[in-house]
């Protein structure tokens, strides 16, 4: 039984890089990014000394090093955990003043929490066998890891390529799959149908016939029609995915995948009907191919967990989704960027994020995976990049080369932010220039200038606030929050954001956050007349029918919505019903059928 219905999502490269050390031993699951081994082996070496652990450098002429470095890593951090949970339920064992706190940092409606109350009484002290007590009842949270999927890149040793399994992804896979860890791999960004064959070949992540597995497999999807695909692809090869990790689209941190005006609300509503048909369908995939590859076949189709991250900021929402959806766990990621006990943000960034309005985080493009990427504006990056820019030196030293996997000019790949890149796109752009508008010439500039290097951007804060040496070229901080970010305006203790999570204190975000169904409708409109917008000259077919249907997804969103509030309406409040009727206006006004078309 798990003490918490939240868990941490994985933000940016670094800023849950070292969350498991700082949460775990209350019972909070929290994920890691395991793409960056040169951070994580700077991480090995800081908390190797902070708890007096031996370190062994594992350095980049060593075999297989990235795999190595995220194994030793995870280890650490599993053994760091073990050791403060014992001592966190000593602390819990020996003072009830701070066994009543911890308590309070939970679920109203926690069974684990009842039992232990009812079990120490009204008592001044604490009673007889609370230790055993407290050892059968509360448990560590668990390490999770993220591979974004995409990001396997092909590496060499001068020209020669290098098997597949040294593909990054793929090593980083390996990290994972050799550690000690008994916890979940997190894979987004879609399927990797090479990073999933080499899957196969490890024992860990098949069932026993009790259906245990020691190494889950998570998915996140954008909606059920993408869970049932990649759920079968998985079960196909005899891969069970425990968990279906459910992200709005447009309403959260990091990348965003945005459907095709699907809203949350349905999306969720369709798993609650149709996950019994989700297992079926995967445990009798799964069970056919087990049985071909001889291997051990559960005796019963196994667990689905369902849960769901993106936007979510009230007490009030978070029991929602888990009542009426019946979600497993809701994911609670741009809050904790403001939670110095939960991340790793470096002082100045909380600053910039506690002032950030909700002008101030927009959606934008400067990955070069060419995915929209939600930031904030006025961050260190900007600065050093616009100042680049403006010295015609726009680009990045690619150092890290994570995500150099353009090829348009090298079979190796060349990142998109890098100065390599960039300089041969702007001078093919200034060949063209006499044929094109002043306007569509800086349009098309900006287009390539805008990237950002990534990989060291969101790693550099966690390495600030650390007080490690940042060598190389100027880069800044680069920082990935959610809309939600706009509604909380100050750091904030880990005590009091659980607390505020569970409706155990007054809110803490400011008046005028609008519901998380609201704001997430409210992105969705804008992201689509933006989309309409930026397009140059009339829209073709295609572009209209596309453009329809999302705008026909959202009406019949906003309609699900009605009839939903008005059955929840403990839920919804009349200003929320207000702010629908103002997004349904928006939606007419756009006049779909009144767009050009051209064959």
């Amino acid at each position: 039984m798990n003490l918490h219905t939240f868990h941490i999502p994985v933000m940016g490269i670094a800023y849950t890089i070292d969350s498991p050390i700082k949460v775990g031993h209350l019972g909070i699951s929290s994920v890691v990014s395991i793409m960056d081994d040169e951070i994580i082996e700077k991480m090995n070496a800081f908390y190797s000394k902070k708890f007096n652990r031996p370190y062994l450098e594992i350095s980049k002429k060593i075999q297989d090093y990235r795999s190595k470095r995220i194994t030793s890593y995870l280890n650490l951090m599993e053994d760091i955990i073990s050791e403060k949970f014992e001592a966190f339920k000593t602390e819990l064992s020996e003072s009830k003043t701070k066994l009543e706190n911890y308590l309070n940092t939970l679920p109203k409606k926690s069974e684990i929490k009842k039992r232990i109350q009812d079990f120490v009484g009204d008592g001044i002290s604490l009673p007889t066998g609370i230790r055993e007590f407290i050892d059968q009842h509360l448990t560590a949270g668990k390490v999770d890891v993220n591979i974004m999927t995409k990001v396997d890149r092909e590496n060499y040793v001068k020209s020669e390529l290098l098997p597949q399994e040294m593909n990054d992804a793929h090593s980083a896979l390996r990290g994972f799959m050799n550690s000690q860890l008994e916890s979940s791999l997190i894979l987004s960004a879609g399927l990797n149908p090479r990073l999933v064959s080499y899957m196969e070949t490890f024992e860990d992540f098949y069932p026993s016939e009790k259906g245990e597995i020691t190494k889950k497999i998570v998915l996140k999807v954008s909606d059920f029609r993408s869970a049932m695909i990649q759920g079968n692809f998985m079960a196909k090869k005899g891969l069970w995915v425990s968990e279906f990790r459910i992200e709005s689209g447009l309403n959260c941190g990091g990348h965003a995948f945005a459907t095709e005006g699907l809203l949350l609300g349905p999306i969720l509503e369709e798993f609650k009907t149709r996950r019994a048909e989700l297992t079926r369908s995967m445990h009798q995939l799964m069970t056919d191919c087990l049985l071909k590859k001889d291997k051990i076949i559960p005796n019963e189709a196994m667990e689905i967990k369902i849960t769901v991250q993106g936007g979510v900021g009230t007490a009030e929402e978070h029991q929602f989704l888990l009542d009426h959806y019946q979600v497993d766990s809701v994911g609670w990621g741009s809050p904790f960027l403001l939670v110095p006990e939960a991340t790793t943000v470096d002082k100045d960034t909380i600053q910039l994020l506690a002032k950030a309005k909700e002008e101030d985080l927009y959606l934008s493009h400067i990955s070069p995976l060419g995915i929209p990427f939600n930031t904030v504006k006025n961050t260190t990056n900007d600065y050093w990049k616009e100042k680049r820019i403006a010295e015609n030196k726009s680009g990045s030293a690619c150092t890290k080369k994570f995500l150099a996997l353009d090829k348009e000019y090298s079979m190796e790949g060349i990142c998109t932010g890098s100065k390599k890149f960039q300089d041969r796109k702007l001078a093919e752009l200034e060949i063209e220039k006499s044929n094109l508008s002043t306007e569509d010439f800086q349009k098309r500039k900006n287009k390539i200038t805008e990237k950002a290097c990534l990989c060291v951007g969101l790693g550099n804060s966690a390495l600030m606030e650390h007080g490690m040496e940042i060598k190389g070229q100027q880069q800044g901080v680069i920082i990935c929050p959610g809309p939600n970010m706009a509604y909380y305006d100050r750091e904030y203790s880990l005590s009091t954001m659980m607390k505020h999570i569970y409706g155990n204190i007054e809110s803490i975000t400011t008046s005028n956050r609008p519901n998380v169904f609201v704001k997430e409708l409210n992105i969705y409109v804008s992201y689509l007349k933006n989309e309409i917008k930026e397009i140059v000259g009339d829209l073709t077919v295609s572009q209209i029918k596309k453009y329809t249907a999302f705008n026909e997804n959202l009406q019949a969103g906003i309609q699900y919505y009605k009839t939903l509030f008005a059955e929840n309406m403990n839920f919804m409040s009349e200003t929320v019903h207000k702010q629908f009727e103002l997004m349904t206006f928006e939606l007419q006004n756009l006049k779909m059928e009144n767009l050009k078309v051209i064959a």
